[in-house]
């Protein structure tokens, strides 16, 4: 983890994550050519066989171009099908089976980042950071802020992780959505002063799911998490399933860099 002027960086960073429309190589490539900085592989779906099939696909690209593409694996969690108002197992421990034998994958291909689903406490990011060692690994740990019980352990949390996800859509279903950009807003000034890099993710551009560019709401969205520190914005659905995942990468930027330009806001932090 360096910060911007180590890198040079001008932007925050854009996280798209890959799914079947993104998958082939045609489609990254221009992700890439778009803008994308770095890739989300959700483990939540899918094998391990098709796992190893993008990573392969995202470091034959990354080297095609130059440039290094960090991949985050964002492991499932105690998740179970959804109910009203919870979407994770409350009395299972941050860590299932499911996550380790990821861990282990993720250990083996040499993967740089982990995102930590339901964290807690620091008690789970400290659980994952040993079973990673173990696994033989070194990915680094973002903790996925998302339940209302880490709220009230975040500076620990912040403290014991590499990096913090703010993920908006499980959280929303703990805390009033109208309290969410204040909830976000703290989260970011809280992780900037600590000096750890702080991703927004969750329906960023959510209406590009299914049309070729954003809404006014969505470009407010982005340019405030931007504004208020986020060195790191994250596609989810828009660039895995959407109709239009290169332009969502574009989009993404150009509301980045409007940003940055108007406001002379530039992240402390790049992944």
């Amino acid at each position: 983890m360096t910060t911007q002027s180590e890198t040079q960086k001008n932007r925050a960073q854009i996280i798209a994550t890959l799914g079947p429309a993104s998958n082939s190589r045609e489609v990254f490539s221009a992700m890439v050519a778009a803008g994308l900085d770095v890739v989300r592989l959700n483990f939540a779906w899918g094998g391990l066989d098709e796992r190893a099939q993008q990573v392969a696909m995202i470091r034959e690209v990354a080297a095609s171009v130059g440039k290094k593409i960090p991949i985050i694996q964002d492991l499932p969690g105690p998740r179970v099908q959804e109910t009203v108002g919870h979407t994770y197992d409350q009395a299972g421990a941050a860590l299932t089976e499911q996550d380790k034998k990821s861990i282990e994958f993720g250990a083996a291909q040499q993967l740089e980042y982990l995102a930590l689903s339901f964290v807690g406490s620091a008690t789970d990011v400290v659980l994952c950071r040993r079973i990673v060692a173990e696994a033989g690994g070194s990915q680094k740990i973002i903790a996925k802020i998302e339940r209302k019980v880490a709220l009230e352990h975040i500076d620990a949390i912040i403290a014991a992780s590499d990096a913090i996800m703010i993920a908006r859509g499980d959280l929303g279903n703990e805390v009033p959505l109208e309290e969410i950009p204040f909830i976000e807003a703290d989260i970011l000034a809280r992780t900037r002063t600590a000096g750890k890099p702080v991703i927004t993710a969750t329906q960023m551009l959510f209406s590009m799911i299914d049309h070729p560019t954003p809404s006014r709401a969505e470009v407010t969205d982005v340019e405030y998490a931007v504004a208020h520190g986020s060195d790191v914005v994250m596609l989810s659905d828009e660039t895995a399933v959407g109709k239009y995942p290169v332009e969502a990468v574009e989009a993404m930027r150009r509301i980045i860099e409007a940003t940055e330009r108007h406001e002379g806001v530039v992240g402390l932090h790049a992944l």
